[in-house]
């Protein structure tokens, strides 16, 4: 066998889906994590400043926040690790598929095997499919905002300060909190504040990343179901 024929028969063996889903999936779950973590820090930075200055208002949504950091940086280390093993698993179920009408023989327990790496994928992809409505919700607080703020300075409203927003109502901090609102020039100071602006693009692309999760769990679906149901009835 040649050079050329070997170098065929070994791309000939590259899962390129699971490649592509690991990709994809690497990129998305970094993308929402980090982004998600720093956006989370200015979110707080911006309650504490300018719309819950006491402390205990906002003790436990701070709480919260930080627990929702450690989270995402379990998702990040699992994904890491998952995303591998996905992938080392593709190259096995690929090689079991290229080679399953000659010598190459498949145990129970492979098969076992892939069909939980499929369930498990299934099970992951409609939790994202959650996590990416979930990350969805700050993206359109932030929007509400910064529309609201391009509303004052695009229409020149005279009487401004009766235009405001109360993110009391979204339940982010209790009613007590003060002040709660910010009306006016104060809103749009607010808006011109490099932590809105970090943070309110930052939701953004970790919605994105989110998505991009969602895509590549997609393909590992298919990838993995089609892998073993070939396996198992062949």
């Amino acid at each position: 066998m040649g050079c050329f024929e070997c170098c065929i028969k070994c791309l000939g063996g590259v899962p390129y889906a699971s490649l592509v889903a690991t990709i994809l999936c690497f990129s998305g779950v970094a993308l929402f994590c980090g982004c998600g973590h720093v956006a989370l820090t200015g979110t707080v930075t911006i309650l504490e400043n300018h719309f819950s200055k006491v402390a205990t208002d906002h003790a436990m949504l701070t709480d919260v926040i930080q627990l929702m950091q450690y989270v995402i940086y379990g998702i990040a280390s699992f994904f890491f690790l998952y995303g591998i093993i996905l992938l080392a698993e593709g190259f096995y179920t690929t090689s079991a598929v290229k080679e399953l009408h000659s010598e190459f023989k498949t145990t129970i327990c492979g098969r076992c095997i892939s069909g939980m790496f499929v369930f498990l994928t299934y099970i992951l992809g409609v939790a994202w499919l959650g996590v990416f409505g979930f990350s969805a919700v700050p993206v359109f607080l932030f929007y509400n905002m910064w529309s609201t703020c391009n509303a004052i300075k695009m229409d020149n409203v005279t009487n401004s300060d009766s235009i405001c927003v109360d993110v009391r109502q979204y339940g982010i901090i209790p009613w007590n909190a003060t002040p709660g609102k910010a009306c006016g020039s104060m809103l749009g100071d607010i808006c011109n504040t490099s932590d809105f602006y970090l943070s309110y693009h930052l939701y953004i692309v970790a919605c994105a990343g989110a998505g991009a999760t969602v895509i590549a769990l997609l393909i590992y679906m298919m990838a993995t179901t089609y892998n073993f149901a070939v396996l198992k009835f062949k």
